[in-house]
């Protein structure tokens, strides 16, 4: 099997939603805690990103199975996480293949969507496998081969991980996955989502 680390994005502000993300109910735990059973469920090591509020989720953190880092720079944008996550993969898993870059807010991405991204990818063939939505929407949960490890490592202030991947669209492998990729920024999608769990 393919070394993928799996790196969470979890820094953000939840400015929308008024209050933490990862901290949320979900099921009989917090979303923090939804989403790194569904990760490590992949077999792959697992990189969680905090930011905002990390004194606050670090602790929940502290019994699962995973490994964190604090983005001190989380105010300036996704693309500072994403570095900084990126960073660490190298330094932790020198000998890893790629990564696989996720967000806090896509409750309902399945194990079995990352079991297939995974399985989709080969190694050292430079690809991007990318997850596309019913609507055509493209994005993450994505896996890129390590050979775009420095463009990740670079990135800053807003930029996602589509300025990476738009540059290279020839490399691009899309997997559909239907409704899963929805995410939650206010308090209504977060009630429609739970609602639909």
């Amino acid at each position: 099997m393919n070394n993928i680390p799996i790196v969470l994005l979890a820094a953000g502000a939840s400015s929308r939603m008024g209050q933490p993300k990862p901290l949320l109910p979900w099921a009989e735990q917090t979303l923090i805690e939804h989403q790194v059973n569904t990760l490590t469920a992949t077999g792959q090591s697992v990189v969680v990103v905090l930011g905002n509020q990390a004194e606050n989720i670090s602790p929940i953190l502290n019994g699962l199975p995973v490994k964190f880092i604090i983005n001190e720079n989380w105010e300036q944008g996704m693309g500072t996480s994403i570095a900084k996550g990126v960073k660490l993969v190298e330094q932790q898993f020198p000998a890893c293949n790629g990564v696989l870059i996720t967000l806090i807010d896509q409750p309902l991405i399945t194990t079995d969507h990352l079991t297939t991204l995974l399985g989709n990818f080969e190694a050292g063939k430079q690809q991007i496998i990318v997850s596309q939505a019913k609507s055509g929407w493209q994005g993450v949960p994505v896996i890129f081969d390590r050979f775009y490890f420095n463009e990740l490592a670079k990135l800053s202030g807003k930029q996602g991980a589509k300025a990476v991947f738009r540059n290279f669209m020839h490399q691009v492998k899309t997997i559909r996955c239907g409704d899963s990729l929805e995410d939650m920024d206010t308090p209504e999608q977060y009630i429609k989502l739970r609602n639909n769990q």
